[in-house]
């Protein structure tokens, strides 16, 4: 006998969902609100419910809720215990929510530390972690100078062109590696470099010298220095940066800067908990 995929099994869940549920706001879909809703039934003092519970307290037909809980577990979001038939959260919540707080750890904990590194220097700081190809920014601390660089949170940069994506490229894995560089690479300015040897040369001289230097190969005008930062596991998960226009860094200064730099990366990676062997 046939049996129906996840996926199939969600479609019919979202089909035989109870019509309270359909009454919802354009763009929202009701199979995964229903599904999320399941999810939030959940809590430290229940910790495994059965389908029935579950369909009482949401107002579901249990057929609908089993179909959304078998579903939810193919993915690894619950799982049933054997014993009785319940269901509890998978390690996939668990996964993801390890993620969203090694984020926020790292973004809270770097946060005082850029601050003392860009009152040094007097140029921006920056905080970015790794978003497929591109970089990410948690945190950028202008200097407050006439001139300067401008990245909002959350604003993307290619990873290949910048310090900060360097450095992240460079403690990654080669399948991350290959994804950054697999597709074409576009210059930004005159000095970008899109040769993949060449890039891929870049990254060996990051690994051995602890830190990689974007000269105007992001930003006409605009130089970077980063660093690693990495967590308890010795993993890399984010680049600290200094930045600032040309007219006030060279390359010279830029390395002069290194080891400061590179020791707000180690502070950081010490406050997550990060003791090298």
């Amino acid at each position: 006998m046939a049996t129906a995929s996840p996926s199939a099994l969600g479609l019919a869940a979202a089909s035989a969902l109870h019509p309270a549920e359909k009454e919802l706001p354009a763009g929202r879909l009701s199979s995964v609100t229903s599904a999320l809703l399941v999810l939030k039934v959940f809590s430290a003092e229940e910790a495994e419910i059965g389908i029935s519970s579950l369909a009482k307290r949401l107002g579901l037909a249990k057929s609908t809720v089993h179909r959304l809980a078998v579903t939810l577990s193919a993915e690894g979001f619950l799982e049933q215990n054997p014993e009785n038939g319940r269901y509890r959260l998978g390690l996939s919540l668990f996964t993801l929510g390890a993620l969203a707080r090694r984020r926020m750890d790292v973004s809270n904990v770097s946060r005082p530390l850029l601050g003392v590194l860009r009152d040094k220097y007097q140029e921006a700081t920056t905080l970015a972690i790794l978003a497929s190809g591109s970089i990410m920014y948690l945190h950028n601390l202008e200097s407050g100078q006439a001139i300067g660089t401008r990245a909002h949170i959350g604003d993307l940069k290619p990873a290949f062109c910048t310090a900060e994506g360097r450095v992240l490229l460079a403690f990654a894995t080669p399948a991350v590696v290959n994804e950054a560089l697999s597709d074409v690479l576009v210059a930004r300015t005159a000095k970008t470099v899109t040769d993949r040897t060449a890039l891929l040369a870049a990254l060996d001289e990051v690994r051995q010298a602890g830190y990689a230097i974007d000269d105007e190969e992001s930003e006409v005008g605009m130089r970077c220095l980063a660093a690693p930062v990495r967590d308890i596991s010795g993993k890399v998960v984010a680049a600290v940066g200094l930045a600032g226009p040309t007219q006030r860094l060279n390359k010279k200064d830029l390395r002069a800067m290194a080891p400061d730099v590179v020791s707000t990366g180690e502070a950081v990676s010490t406050r997550l908990g990060y003791r090298p062997r």
